[in-house]
């Protein structure tokens, strides 16, 4: 039986990729574990793309140390982070990462302590959290650790009392959650926790990484092709400079440097973590970065790569391979007959608008809705597809705006949406957390552009509670809710993502639906149409409102969202 008394970051990253296939060859049964029977129930991908990324970022490399390779996880799943789930784990991983600072290995107890640190960061990052999900299972499992770790040595055995005490947690949550309980179901996040787990255990007990089901890489190739496309020349910043600084005062603020060295390069992320910030940079100028870094503290896990040189090989290398040559002949010759490149002019520095404005949102009628109210971005996805904190980031740098609203426009979105904005450098990123598109319009409605930051902050959170949402969906398995009994393919219907009709015709339940969201105070109904929906049965529903509500003076209007899986979203004023 194999034994292990010391853990190096090579071990550490081949357990991971093994616990992020195994998460990936379940992903769907654990997506099946959501208690809501809503077809955009996606625990489980959330998560496996979340520690995909991971897995994509430490394969392949065999010469890092335990912090940096806890450091580069933790950076992966950060910027990968997918859905609340998603969030969730990449705190885990900031927590051990934490723990395993400065660390060239670990011993038993060290890690079983980052397991404790990660599930307290995970509690951390949630603003209330509740007993019976992933944190009570990462909880759990640091604890199991801990114990074994007390009388072993070997980490082993300690990842399998820790898995061991885990699974006892992760069966105990269906008693301690209503919901699951009525479902008979374990937690969702949870569970993708403990395969992880069972992942990296499996390999510490055989040497082996789980294989990746489906035959997919665990680990993209970069494309030589892609970087084919690219000059070197056109490089303008050359080193890609990445190390933490040890903060010589815990308290100080790494404000000051951020402003600092922000104007010396690009692609900067300047992450302040009480005692430690995690610095990373394309610069020209790396020797004015360190010199600014020292002012704070003491740098560790220096990194500084040439970028210009990579390149540079990476080209050199593709054209000497034998089914280049040919293609590589012309192009030599080519280079030396063209003319010198022209001067380029200086670009001129981009003057930033006041605000500027990022949603999720998925629907061609939605999407044209939403830019006409003047969002400057929209990133598709939201029920079955997530959005990442990383797709966010992007966005955010795409919109030359000094403040800058993001709107999630779905609950499971809220948490990749506030880490992107705590990541999000140089700029004020404001999220307002709207969990339905008719939050937002509303929202945008509110927004007075000649009014400060702070104003119309306040003024759109105030939007936000006065609007109702209602969905309309269909049943992905049976179940039953409350006093609800849910059948396959049954229609839904939702208010504020608590179901409230249950039956077999749209028109009826969506009838339902709005009945219950109006009252004598409704001034407004909208009503989105998704993509299902066809013309004359959204005209006849119109027409069945309106006589309906003819004496309310509401006022009622049907639109073409063109949303997939929600037949129809409602807006109630």
């Amino acid at each position: 039986m194999i034994t292990i008394d010391t853990l190096n970051g090579k071990i550490f990253a081949d357990m991971m990729i093994s616990g992020a296939n195994m998460l990936y060859n379940n992903k769907n049964a654990v997506d099946e574990l959501n208690v809501f029977p809503v077809p955009d129930g996606d625990t489980g991908t959330n998560m496996s793309l979340t520690i995909t990324a991971l897995a994509a970022e430490v394969s392949g490399k065999e010469d890092m140390t335990l912090t940096k390779t806890a450091d580069a996880m933790s950076f992966a799943t950060l910027r990968g982070a997918r859905g609340n789930s998603g969030v969730i784990l990449s705190q885990l991983f900031r927590g051990i990462a934490k723990s395993l600072k400065g660390m060239d290995e670990c011993n038993a107890v060290e890690f079983a302590l980052a397991l404790k640190e990660g599930a307290d960061a995970a509690y951390k990052a949630v603003m209330k959290p509740t007993e019976g999900t992933i944190l009570t299972v990462a909880r759990e499992v640091a604890t199991g650790a801990q114990l074994t770790a007390d009388t072993e040595t070997d980490i082993v055995k300690v990842l399998s009392g820790a898995v061991e005490r885990g699974q006892k947690a992760l069966k105990n949550t269906t008693q301690q959650l209503p919901a699951l309980k009525q479902a008979n179901v374990v937690d969702a996040g949870g569970q993708g926790w403990i395969f992880v787990l069972l992942g990296a255990q499996a390999y510490l007990e055989s040497g082996e990484i789980v294989a990746r089901q489906g035959g997919e890489e665990t680990a993209p190739r970069t494309s030589v092709k892609s970087q084919q496309t690219i000059k070197t020349e056109d490089i303008k910043f050359k080193y890609c400079t990445e190390f933490l600084i040890e903060k010589e005062n815990s308290g100080d603020s790494a404000e000051d440097f951020r402003n600092t060295i922000s104007p010396k390069g690009d692609c900067m992320l300047v992450i302040d973590d009480d005692d430690i910030v995690k610095v990373h940079i394309h610069t020209n100028n790396p020797g004015f970065v360190l010199e600014e870094a020292v002012k704070l503290g003491e740098m560790i896990n220096l990194k500084i790569d040439n970028m210009k040189h990579q390149h540079r090989t990476i080209i050199k290398e593709a054209k000497s391979k034998p089914e280049n040559k040919t293609a590589a002949a012309p192009v030599a010759n080519k280079e030396k007959t063209k003319k010198p490149p022209k001067e380029k002019k200086a670009k001129q520095p981009v003057q930033l608008k006041d605000y500027g404005f990022v949603a999720v949102s998925m629907g061609k009628g939605l999407n044209t809705m939403l830019k006409d109210l003047g969002i400057d971005k929209i990133i598709e996805g939201g029920q079955t597809m997530n959005p990442s904190t990383d797709d966010f980031i992007k966005a955010v740098k795409r919109v030359e705006a000094k403040t800058i609203y993001l709107f999630p426009n779905n609950k499971n979105i809220v948490m990749a949406a506030k880490q992107a904005a705590e990541l999000s450098e140089g700029k004020n990123v404001v999220v307002i957390e709207t969990t339905g598109i008719p939050q937002c319009v509303s929202a945008m409605v509110a927004f007075n552009v000649k009014k400060d930051a702070e104003l119309n902050t306040r003024a759109m959170q105030k939007a936000v509670t006065k609007v109702k949402t209602g969905q309309l969906t269909y049943a992905v398995r049976d179940t039953e809710i409350g006093d609800l009994t849910i059948r396959k393919d049954d229609i839904l219907g939702m208010i504020e993502g608590k179901i409230v009709s249950v039956g077999k015709d749209i028109d009826d339940v969506l009838n339902n639906v709005v009945s219950e969201m109006t009252d004598d105070d409704t001034e407004y109904i909208t009503v989105y149409c998704g993509k299902d929906i066809k013309q004359p049965q959204a005209d006849r529903m119109m027409k069945a409102f309106e006589a309906k509500y003819s004496d309310d003076e509401i006022e009622i209007s049907f639109k073409r969202g063109g949303q997939p899986l929600y037949y129809y979203i409602i807006s109630v004023e």
